[in-house]
């Protein structure tokens, strides 16, 4: 939160920004950073305030990652631009008109249940990256603190990594699933996600 403030972004900027940045130091390793910036599917919310029907209400937005730019605070300023200009036409829309583009957005990845399809039609994106809001107080279970919540998710043919956090209390938690084959030494992006983060600090001071 003390980052994105600084920085004048917001905690989900700061979620995106450690990724972009986990992932470059990641994809350098490996040899493999493209010229191209990343680019990231990040499901939002388009659920009205108040509104306590059951079900999902959401869309998807596609982020620019910029990892290829190397200056972490810059790389951050790309990253808020672009989600905030992906907003920006969101509010222009009907929630039927959200709904529509989340699904056209996302319609790529589905398509990869079907063998042979991803090769010709390659989705939009790189990786997803979700951000779900969990409790906002210190859970317990019969007098034990709950320390962590790690979610996982679903990598699919075309996309060999999803990303996503979710918060407990004051603590935010990263699940990362990845296709071994594809993203190995998957662990090592824990690490470069603390030091993407130390990065911001340091550029927010």
């Amino acid at each position: 939160k003390e980052a994105g403030k600084a920085l004048g972004g917001t905690v989900n900027d700061v979620v995106l920004a450690m990724c972009a940045g986990a992932l470059r130091t990641y994809l350098e390793e490996q040899n493999a950073l493209p010229d191209k910036p990343l680019i990231a599917m990040c499901p939002v919310s388009i659920r009205a305030e108040g509104d306590q029907n059951a079900g999902n209400s959401i869309t998807a937005l596609l982020a620019n990652l910029a990892t290829d730019k190397p200056d972490p605070p810059e790389r951050f300023s790309a990253i808020r631009d672009s989600v905030q200009a992906a907003k920006s036409v969101l509010s222009e829309m009907t929630p039927m008109q959200r709904m529509l583009v989340g699904a056209l957005n996302g319609a790529p990845a589905l398509s990869g249940a079907i063998p042979g399809l991803v090769d010709r039609a390659a989705p939009a994106f790189n990786v997803i990256i979700s951000n779900v809001p969990g409790p906002r107080t210190d859970m317990f279970w019969n007098g034990f603190e709950m320390d962590g919540c790690y979610p996982a998710s679903i990598p699919i043919d075309g996309v060999a990594l999803n990303i996503t956090c979710t918060s407990s209390g004051s603590a935010m938690h990263f699940g990362l699933t990845g296709c071994r084959t594809s993203v190995p030494h998957l662990q090592r992006i824990l690490t470069h996600l603390e030091e993407a983060l130390t990065q911001l600090e340091e550029s927010a001071v």
